[in-house]
C-alpha cells in the first residue's frame, strides 16, 4: 500500500457507513484493487484494534494497512 495514494483512492469511492469501529466505502466507479489489480466492491477501514466484521456473504478479500489501520478490499464472488 506504500505506492498507493490512499486519500486519492478514497476520494473516488462512496462513503456508506462510519462508526467507532469501521468506515466503509462502496466502489461505484470500478477502481482497481491495489493488491490484485481487479476492481473491488467495497473498502473497509478498521479503526479499532481488534475489530470484528460480520459478513453476510462469502467474499474474496485483499488486505493492507494505512496509517496503522487495517484496510480490507472485498470482492464478491
Amino acid at each position: 500500500m506504500e505506492d498507493v495514494d490512499f486519500d486519492e483512492l478514497v476520494a473516488s469511492l462512496t462513503l456508506r457507513e462510519e462508526n467507532t469501529a469501521i468506515k466503509s466505502y462502496q466502489n461505484t466507479v470500478s477502481v482497481t484493487c491495489p493488491a490484485c489489480e481487479d476492481p473491488f466492491d467495497d473498502l473497509v477501514v478498521c479503526k479499532e484494534n481488534p475489530t470484528s466484521l460480520n459478513l453476510s456473504r462469502q467474499l474474496d478479500l485483499c488486505v493492507g494497512s494505512v496509517d496503522g489501520n487495517a484496510v480490507i478490499f472485498t470482492h464478491k464472488r
